[in-house]
């Protein structure tokens, strides 16, 4: 799904709005065009830069791993179980005092979809 006008992108918010209402964790048939929508919103607020609100992207690996805790509503100690380490290692990688592992580079991937150039770039 490509939003190539501003209409496009509002009636697109539109329709993710109105999917977040229902409860999609108990429907799996709504996961994958909230999925398609949430990706087509995001492309289109990089490409054109007109998103109603600031976007402010990471520019380090530690923070976008806030981030995307932030946005899954995560506690710390969530987020560490979820990626299967200790909070105490987990609080150090978020303050810059120690570097991710390949393992756990891997778990960033594939749990919290972040970017594995941006990882490889940033780590």
């Amino acid at each position: 799904m490509l939003l190539n006008t501003p209409q496009e992108y509002r009636d697109a918010l539109r329709q993710f709005d109105e999917l977040l209402t229902q409860d999609i964790d108990a429907n799996p048939s709504l996961q994958a065009p909230a999925r398609a929508l949430a990706e087509a919103i995001q492309e289109y607020e990089i490409r054109v830069e007109e998103a109603p609100f600031p976007i402010v992207r990471p520019t380090t690996l530690p923070a976008m791993i806030e981030l995307k805790r932030q946005q899954r509503q995560l506690k710390q100690k969530e987020l560490a179980q979820l990626l299967e380490v200790p909070a105490g290692r987990l609080s150090q990688i978020l303050s810059g005092k120690r570097r991710v592992t390949m393992d756990l580079a891997r778990k960033l991937y594939e749990r919290l979809d972040i970017s594995p150039e941006f990882i490889l770039k940033t780590a």
